[in-house]
């Protein structure tokens, strides 16, 4: 059949038009790879209940990966996170999860290098003074040292899977200064605290750029839902196992991770 040329250029305009919705629409998803989840308790969802026979790793059912592998089926779906580790416990015992099928990387560390866990525990048992000091080495760990060890954890996945997404998830702050709280920590050793998750997210957030990862910021994300805010607590305030204590539970692992990563990922 022969259209005139007005009608086949019609044609061809809602051809290309119909092709570039397509593509819009149907980008090629992370879902279609292997999924592997790297990382500390703060991806192995500790602090969030239900963590099976991971052991010490807490690896819970209601982390953000877990979440995350349900919703989207991936094809393979490799969950390494483990509760305490630093930088050299991904290099040596998690990255090589990695394979060159991977499509999606996600990711939380760092926290645990620059010590933070003392940090809570000398805030908790020494004065205002004290724990301003704490944070404050903290702090120039973070600045110092902590960009050469996360550059040395993302070159290994990034060698390992050059075609992979990458999301880098930061932490969040810990508490809502000038918030609810009338008992507990002092206002003065709130704010060192959460200082100290600002220095963390400058830094991760920074190396995370250089090698063209995506960033959740969880400052944002856990905004209204943290210790002393008037709104749904996502953080544990001191819990029993204490090992529990100071990390997001069942609703902050969904709302204040799996939520923002879905929408990157």
């Amino acid at each position: 059949m022969r259209f005139p040329r007005p009608v086949l250029r019609s044609l061809l305009v809602t051809a290309v038009a119909a092709a570039t919705v397509i593509g819009l629409a149907s980008p090629a998803s992370a879902a279609a790879g292997k999924y592997v989840a790297l990382g500390d308790s703060y991806s192995s969802g500790t602090g969030a209940g239900s963590y099976g026979n991971s052991g010490g790793c807490k690896r819970s059912a209601n982390s953000y990966p877990q979440l995350w592998a349900n919703a989207n089926a991936p094809s393979a779906f490799s969950f390494v996170a483990c509760s305490g580790a630093v930088t050299s416990d991904v290099l040596n015992n998690q990255v090589s999860a990695i394979t060159s099928d991977t499509a999606l990387v996600t990711i939380s560390i760092g926290g645990n290098d620059a010590g933070f866990a003392d940090v809570m525990i000398t805030c908790n048992t020494s004065s205002d003074a004290t724990c301003v000091s704490r944070n404050q080495q903290a702090q120039t760990f973070a600045r110092d040292t902590l960009p050469g060890r996360l550059n040395n954890v993302y070159t290994q996945i990034r060698n390992r899977a050059p075609s992979a997404r990458v999301v880098v998830l930061g932490y969040p702050r810990i508490y809502k200064v000038g918030g609810s709280c009338w008992v507990g920590l002092s206002e003065t050793k709130r704010a060192a605290i959460n200082q100290s998750a600002d220095v963390l997210a400058s830094v991760i957030s920074g190396r995370a750029a250089a090698y063209g990862f995506s960033f959740i910021d969880a400052r944002n994300s856990f905004a209204g839902h943290e210790i002393c805010a008037s709104g749904t607590r996502w953080i544990n305030s001191i819990t029993w196992p204490v090992d529990e204590s100071y990390h997001p539970n069942a609703s902050g692992q969904r709302g204040g991770y799996y939520n923002p990563l879905e929408a990157v990922a």
